[in-house]
């Protein structure tokens, strides 16, 4: 049975700089699976082209069987039917209501439903995040937890398989990131998603993740896979050791 998702041989870059070269590692089923390097090593750049936002300079990335890189619109469309994506601000309209902001895939992709199915669906999706109650808010009205968590009720608006999510404690306080990692973890295993997550917050990455990938600055590679616990204390290259075991934010969680 094939990964969920497959990069295979991927180059990334910008123009003549090549930012990353063959990175090559699977997303299983089910996994939380984060993304993590040092900063400037291009982890929301491949994010990016999971969702298809950049074309690879060389590789393909395949969902499934699917090779997505070189699907026609049609097909690449259907696949990212499935996938959900939280960008690192929540990305939601200002002049729209929570529930509205909710709505808009749901109305885009499920025209059948009647005006009250849509707002059901989306008030059951903003409740599944802790966000009952909150419908006829407007972003500015509520804080940046909340506003994470609305784009998050968004994402999950139709029920994806894999839901990917940009630096979710960016510009938050620590309570408020360690609830939304447990939102985010509750919503795996309660849901079975599958999430690919980009962070190099120790915390986040220690209490959520089941495996990872360490994107090096100064090879431009990958240059460690697998469980963070273990890449911490086991891993032979020692930058990926200096930054599972940097400070005291995480590194030596159990």
């Amino acid at each position: 049975m094939s990964a969920l998702i497959g990069v295979r041989g991927l180059t990334m870059a910008y123009g003549d700089f090549v930012l990353m070269r063959d990175l090559d590692f699977d997303i299983e089923r089910g996994d939380v699976f984060v993304i993590m390097g040092g900063s400037g090593c291009g982890k929301s750049t491949l994010l990016r082209h999971l969702i298809g936002l950049k074309e690879p300079a060389a590789g393909s990335i395949h969902y499934g069987d699917v090779d997505f890189t070189h699907a026609d619109q049609a097909r690449r469309d259907q696949i990212l039917r499935n996938v959900g994506v939280l960008f690192q601000s929540g990305a939601l309209y200002s002049s729209l209501t929570l529930a509205e902001n909710v709505s808009l895939p749901i109305e885009e992709y499920l025209p059948e439903l009647s005006r009250d199915e849509v707002r059901e669906v989306a008030s059951l999706k903003l409740s599944l995040v802790g966000l009952a109650g909150f419908e006829d808010y407007y972003p500015s009205q509520i804080s940046g937890g909340m506003k994470k968590r609305a784009g998050l009720a968004r994402a999950l608006a139709l029920d994806p398989e894999v839901l990917c999510i940009d630096e979710p404690s960016a510009g938050l306080d620590p309570i408020s990131s360690k609830l939304l990692d447990e939102l985010i973890l509750e919503l795996s295993e309660s849901l079975g998603t599958t999430i690919v997550i980009v962070t190099h917050e120790l915390a986040s990455i220690f209490d959520i993740a089941t495996t990872s990938v360490f994107l090096d600055v100064e090879s431009r590679t990958m240059t460690a896979l697998g469980p963070p616990k273990e890449l911490r204390d086991h891993s032979p290259d020692p930058a990926v050791r200096a930054f599972l075991n940097r400070g005291d934010e995480g590194g030596q969680t159990a």
